[in-house]
């Protein structure tokens, strides 16, 4: 991102956490610019969670030398404990979307931009968004293959079950039965978004990667009320 009146630093995610008013001035000056960017979150929101993305960041390991971003493990841990994601593949998948330059952290813009699908995103949005989560290798359709190892990883196996496998194939066939519309053994994104549009709770159908009402309003409340009072 090019720099504005000399904000680059802050956008690479150097802000300090004590602000002098010149810092508050720059924060304000970049909140603006991104506000116009993204949507779903006005001016006072993006100066918020920017604040939470420099909490979350951290100290810079060296004197200096900030971090230009949020790390996949950072990442992870933040998925876990704010908005409750527990699956490994689902988690990496998010991070994935986030990290839309793939440089292997999530900017302040990258933040601000997948928190606006995930806590307010439209329909649409949600439906885009969780497709790229689910198409693992980036190939732009979910194979058989890739909805196996989800559902594999994200049901609860049975100890009873010999051969769990078998029934997550089974699985597999039917879900592709119900959302393969042009029958070619696999999801295109316009089969996906035309099986979710007819049935909604299709949306999640390979595991959770959207917060619970609960996990989105704690952290709202959190993040945008109780900074706005202070």
């Amino acid at each position: 991102m090019a720099s504005v009146g000399g904000l680059e630093p802050i956008v690479s995610g150097v802000l300090p956490l004590q602000m002098s008013a010149m810092n508050r001035k720059l924060l304000q000056t970049l909140a603006e610019k991104i506000s116009k960017q993204v949507e779903h979150f006005n001016k006072k929101e993006v100066e918020c969670l920017i604040r939470e993305y420099n909490v979350l960041l951290g100290e810079p390991a060296a004197p200096r030398r900030a971090a230009p971003g949020l790390d996949r493990g950072k990442f992870r841990s933040i998925l876990h404990n704010i908005f409750g994601m527990t699956d490994d593949m689902i988690m990496d998948g998010v991070f994935r979307t986030f990290d839309k330059d793939n440089d292997s952290f999530v900017s302040m813009k990258e933040w601000i931009e997948g928190l606006s699908v995930l806590l307010r995103g439209t329909l649409d949005e949600k439906i885009k968004y969780c497709f790229h989560v689910y198409d693992l290798n980036g190939d732009n359709y979910i194979s058989r293959e890739e909805m196996f190892h989800m559902l594999k990883n994200s049901l609860i196996r049975q100890p009873a079950e010999e051969d769990p496998d078998e029934g997550i194939k089974d699985l597999v066939e039917i879900t592709l039965k119900k959302m393969d519309h042009d029958h070619d053994g696999r999801l295109s994104f316009g089969d996906f978004e035309k099986a979710v549009n007819e049935q909604n709770l299709l949306l999640e159908a390979f595991g959770t990667c959207l917060p619970d009402t609960t996990s989105t309003e704690t952290f709202e409340k959190r993040v945008f009320r109780e900074q706005l009072k202070q």
